[in-house]
């Protein structure tokens, strides 16, 4: 269902459309037949744009079956069956000859193999092999061309044209505090004691993987360029490509002081030889008028993060370098002077040492960097706290142990009853690191063991009088799957003291009814798309979510999608932690009026966790909801989006309703819900 996304790309199909149209008209007035190999063919949209052109006859390649059987489908029914050939398999399986796939070697090599890395999917080894083996040329397997076509004798046909002809990364070097808090743990200040991270976390360069985001939402106040935007590197589809290693350097000059931390980088492409069709993938701050950008979420920007932070000063030289392999790209930064150096070594890809990057994701990294949050937990924590207290954390990877004890050493010169069960041996690894860096390895005893093996003996003979969570489970996809937490406790229950203190004490499930600003348009059908006829497409889409996902809801990070708030929040259903996981269902039935004029095209969920009475930490909305609906919504966790059939046009006078009705399954761990319009 993730293709949707590409047929509503209007900006995209409308400059590959007049990049094909161009190229087509090259080829013919070199009085070619015009034979097209389209790679990643998908729909085949892009082949029968190439026939409306006046192309001759297209090869459409497509490795994954049920696109392929679908391509098959639209292409006869628009009744481009004779001049289109789909072809299922990976691109470098392709034979060519009066037996293989394809009867000769194409002209015009069209593909869409991107990905927000550019190169991700794969797509320099399969220009590399197309090159060699699938289109007209006489090519050597090398970057360029060992002679130029006008040496080799005139009867040659020309090389093949390309569409898209180039592609070129753009990428600034910024200091950003918040981009920083997804790579790298900070200090935390807990009652006046410093809590430092790891030396070997602050070492590591950690995950090799791109952080793809939605870079439009992230606002130009939150970061601070250090540099220009730098053209770091082009490829010319048009010519033989190599998928072996390169590097790639931008040299400048410091346009701020600042602390060099992060590298923002997206790319162009440029449709035809002289780049005057381009589809470029920049964030709308970087448009004169930023609505006007087109929204994609198949192709978004990337977020690179240096290997190590360092300080530079206005005016300093420096040169950013980009490296790749066949499938990733990776930065570094060098004062201009040391990489002029007969030394200079270029850093291989990145890659996890300290092991925390491959415990803690991304949002996992701010989430635990998130101050107010922190300290929501701290003064949670320090209410609850008493001397003799017995604590157990129940978590992945939770500082809450660390906190409680630095909290209780307070209390007591002596307090070491605090203990975490932590069943993934690298995470136990991580807090352990933690503990001795901060001189604190005999505060925290780590069990690396499940709940239901959990006794007294591994309490010291004690019971529980603290039971603590955030609830946080690097397994859990949608917001209600920390309910595992509830599990455990129940799971615990023999070994709590009868006034002993869960934290949090309770959760609740919230819902709003919203108008997406774009990413309706992944579920929303195409019906025709730049004048061809998709519906075979919109119908195995609603087949698929009709056999499973239609009635579900699927986790999104809602900061990356803004959406209005077409009625009131409201709490939907509530789980009490102090109570053991009940035998039966527990449901919720109910409506929230429509508030606010505009199209709504589902719900979001998400989930609260009432530490105390006084103290909640939320999910999902972080703030009020403004006058016109505006939403924000945490950075930290995924929110789940019940995505109605079809859109529902609301007057906002309160006349018509979303109804509601969830079910909690507790032998499933799971939540039914369904929803409906109502009106009056």
């Amino acid at each position: 269902s993730c293709y949707a996304d590409m047929l509503h790309d209007h900006d995209r199909n409308e400059k590959y459309n007049q990049g094909i149209r161009a190229a087509v008209a090259r080829i013919k007035a070199r009085g070619e037949k015009v034979i097209v190999l389209d790679i990643g063919t998908g729909t085949g949209l892009l082949s029968m744009m190439a026939l409306t052109a006046g192309a001759d006859f297209c090869y459409a390649v497509e490795v994954f079956k049920p696109m392929a059987e679908a391509a098959q489908c639209i292409v006869k029914k628009n009744s481009f069956s004779e001049k289109i050939k789909i072809i299922n398999k990976h691109s470098t399986d392709v034979t060519v000859g009066p037996d293989g796939d394809m009867q000769m070697k194409a002209n015009l090599l069209i593909t869409e193999l991107f990905d927000t890395e550019l190169i991700g999917e794969g797509a320099l080894p399969s220009y590399e092999h197309a090159h060699q083996n699938l289109v007209q040329g006489v090519y050597v397997q090398s970057q360029v061309m060992v002679r130029p076509v006008s040496s080799y004798p005139s009867t040659l046909q020309e090389g093949c044209e390309a569409v898209p002809h180039r592609a070129t990364v753009y990428a600034q070097l910024v200091e950003s505090e918040l981009l920083w808090s997804w790579a790298q743990l900070q200090p935390v200040e807990v009652e006046g004691a410093r809590l430092v991270p790891p030396p070997a976390v602050g070492r590591c360069a950690g995950a090799h993987s791109v952080c793809d985001i939605q870079l439009s939402l992230v606002s130009p106040h939150s970061f601070t360029p250090l540099g220009p935007l730098c053209t770091m590197f082009s490829v010319d589809f048009s010519k033989p490509v190599s998928s072996a290693f390169q590097s790639h350097s931008s040299r400048f000059a410091a346009q701020s002081g600042g602390r060099a931390q992060v590298v923002l980088s997206w790319w162009d492409l440029d449709m035809d030889p002289s780049g005057s069709i381009v589809c470029t993938m920049a964030p709308s701050w970087t448009y004169p008028q930023p609505s006007v950008a087109p929204w994609r979420d198949h192709w978004m920007q990337s977020v690179y993060f240096l290997p190590v932070e360092s300080r530079v000063t206005e005016g300093e030289e420096l040169s950013l370098t980009v490296c790749h392999d066949d499938y990733s790209l990776w930065y570094s930064l060098q004062p201009h002077s040391q990489q002029d150096s007969q030394t200079e070594v270029l850093p291989s890809r990145p890659c996890c040492t300290c092991q925390a990057h491959l415990v803690w994701n991304r949002p996992r990294f701010g989430e635990l960097n998130d101050r107010q949050r922190t300290e929501s937990y701290i003064s949670a924590l320090r209410s609850v706290l008493k001397e003799d207290s017995v604590c157990l954390g129940v978590s992945d990877g939770s500082l809450l142990p660390v906190f409680a004890h630095m909290l209780g050493a307070k209390k007591v010169v002596s307090f070491d009853n605090v203990y975490a069960l932590e069943n993934s041996r690298m995470s136990k690894q991580v807090i352990e690191q933690v503990l001795e860096a901060n001189l604190m390895r005999r505060g925290v005893e780590l069990l690396e063991i499940r709940p239901e093996q959990l006794s007294t003996n591994d309490l010291g003979g004690e019971q529980l009088s603290v039971l603590m969570g955030e609830p946080y489970f690097s397994t859990s996809l949608l917001p209600w799957h920390s309910l595992f937490f509830w599990y455990c406790r129940t799971t615990l229950a023999g070994l709590l003291r009868p006034n002993a203190t869960i934290l949090p004490c309770s959760a609740t499930l919230h819902m709003v009814a919203v108008e997406f600003q774009d990413l309706w348009r992944i579920r929303a059908p195409c019906g025709t798309c730049e004048g061809f006829d998709v519906t075979p497409m919109d119908e195995m889409v609603q087949r698929s979510l009709d056999f499973h996902e239609s009635r579900e809801a699927e986790p999104h990070p809602l900061w990356e999608y803004p959406c209005r708030a077409l009625t009131q929040s409201s709490a939907v259903m509530t789980f009490d932690f102090t109570q053991c996981v009940p035998q039966q269902p527990i449901s919720s039935q109910g409506s929230l009026p429509f508030t606010r004029i505009g199209r709504c095209h589902g719900v979001a969920l998400w989930m609260e966790f009432h530490l105390t009475d006084d103290i909640t930490v939320s999910a999902g909305l972080i703030g009020p909801i403004r006058e016109q609906g505006e939403c924000e919504w945490s950075r930290h966790r995924k929110q789940g989006v019940y995505f109605f059939r079809s859109p529902w046009e609301s007057a906002g006078d309160g006349r018509a309703a979303v109804s509601y009705s969830f079910t909690f399954e507790p032998s499933l761990g799971d939540i039914k819900m369904d929803f409906n319009i109502e009106t009056q």
